[in-house]
């Protein structure tokens, strides 16, 4: 999908979210499917922080350069973009693992699913959250 034309990639993405609303497990499709996407090691364009700093989901697929927020905040479209998802609590977590001092991006839903955390696996939260320190919970909107 990412190699693929402006257009081709923007209808792959309509097609991902109409997969999703039918799909047994919408996770592991979209774990998948973003998994696969450019990755670059910092996008200075986007303050995690600030939700008025983030592109709209279009923009991010027209750049086609995805670092891990990115990557969580596409996921996070990718479900609230959808019936099956549109009345579901979505929030992007950014979190510290104090052992590693490394930072995840995790999106959370419901505060009982968490994806982008292990090679995209899905995870229980509470399963990892005594593992993370929350620096910043911003619940995502489908107003992009």
């Amino acid at each position: 999908m990412f190699e693929l034309p402006i257009e081709e990639r923007l209808s792959s993405w309509v097609k991902l979210r109409n997969q999703i609303e039918t799909a047994q497990n919408p996770y592991e499709l979209i774990s998948e499917f973003w998994h696969s996407a450019p990755f670059i090691p910092y996008n200075k364009q986007v303050n995690p922080h600030n939700p008025k700093s983030w592109p709209t989901p279009w923009e991010i697929i027209v750049e086609n350069q995805y670092d891990d927020f990115t990557k969580a905040l596409m996921i996070a479209y990718s479900l609230k973009f959808t019936k099956k998802f549109n009345d579901k609590l979505i929030d992007i977590r950014i979190c510290l693992d104090n052992s590693k001092n490394v930072y995840y991006n995790i999106v959370c839903i419901d505060d009982k699913i968490a994806i982008n955390y292990k090679d995209f696996d899905t995870v229980p939260w509470e399963s990892i959250r005594e593992s993370f320190l929350v620096e910043n919970l911003i619940e995502v909107q489908p107003s992009g």
